[in-house]
């Protein structure tokens, strides 16, 4: 049994039995995967995969538990490799970071520059993407941390920690009747078509959930992931923009206004998130403590700890009073 051929049934059933696009994610050959799994099938005398033809259709009881046991045993495998690198060397190494473009551009930069100040030779590397796509990567292990607003509590795998609240602005350009509504109310922006980000995306949940609870039904003409996308759209006449209030930017964003609507909708929180099992090493600890500075290396290890519900719960509740408001 090698380590390889566990990954590659791990990443097929990632995959959804995709043995191509299993083949893809890991940089090998489609026939080299289903030569390994076929001998690690021969070597267990129990097949993991059932099949129709020559293709995967499931997992046979077995292959349920043992994709199980090798999701752990690859994590311990990482782990064992962070160890060796932490005591060869506990300022040099790499750390890999999903996020959605939001934080990249407009939540990270700091953080990420201080950190860079103190660990010079810690190289990062962020992968962008949707809140599902980058709490996958975490509980896959293909990074180190996540950070997003939304999807990360789906997760049982993640240990997730509260950074930052964030609140959201109505963008306009320059002129627009809503510069002028006293109070700016739900109402009052409904008369106009809406550009604001994909479902599932940066906070979008509280955003419907606000317009639902008053009995409105806004006209939604234009969605994105990306904030800079919707404010060019706005530029456009296409519509009336609601976006994170962090993502706007005066001295840039010319021409166009930003109106706080945080008495309109409820305030989002954005989390980080790792793996449960992961070892953590010192430079990870000090990133996670440079982002979000109440949450240090003792309250991260509280986190982990933390094995119910109810002491998850607790840790949370005791956080919130710490957290600092971005665009409230």
């Amino acid at each position: 049994m090698k380590l390889n051929q566990l990954r590659y049934i791990v990443e097929v059933n990632r995959q959804g039995l995709n043995v191509s696009a299993a083949a893809e994610a890991l940089y090998t050959s489609q026939p080299g995967v289903s030569k390994q799994i076929r001998l690690l099938e021969e070597e267990l005398g129990v097949p993991i995969f059932e099949r129709s033809g020559k293709h995967f259709v499931g997992l046979t009881a077995a292959g349920r538990n043992i994709i199980e046991v090798a999701e752990r045993i690859l994590a311990e495998s990482r782990n064992i490799t962070a160890i060796a690198e932490e005591h060869g060397d506990d300022r040099r190494g790499s750390l890999t970071i999903a996020t959605t473009h939001t934080q990249a551009r407009h939540a990270l930069p700091t953080a990420v520059q201080r950190f860079r100040e103190c660990f010079p030779d810690v190289s990062l590397h962020f992968h962008q993407g949707t809140p599902v796509q980058i709490a996958e990567l975490a509980t896959a292990g293909k990074v180190d941390f996540a950070i997003a607003t939304e999807a990360l509590d789906l997760y049982q795998d993640l240990v997730m920690l509260p950074c930052y609240r964030w609140n959201r602005s109505i963008i306009v350009p320059e002129g627009h009747p809503l510069c002028d509504a006293a109070p700016l109310t739900l109402e009052a922006i409904a008369e106009y078509p809406l550009v604001t980000y994909v479902f599932g995306f940066t906070g979008r949940s509280q955003l419907d959930e606000a317009f639902n609870a008053r009995g409105l039904k806004p006209d939604v003409v234009f969605t994105a992931t990306d904030s800079e996308v919707i404010k060019t759209y706005v530029q456009l006449g296409l519509g009336v923009g609601i976006m994170a209030s962090m993502a706007f930017e005066p001295e840039r964003d010319r021409g166009l206004v930003a109106l706080d609507a945080s008495h309109l909708f409820t305030a989002s929180t954005t989390r980080i998130g790792f793996r449960r099992n992961t070892y953590l090493r010192r430079f990870m600890y000090a990133f996670i403590s440079t982002f979000a500075p109440h949450l240090t290396e003792t309250v991260v290890n509280q986190a982990i700890q933390a094995r119910s519900s109810e002491e998850r719960a607790a840790l949370m509740q005791s956080l919130e009073p710490l957290l600092p408001d971005e665009g409230c």
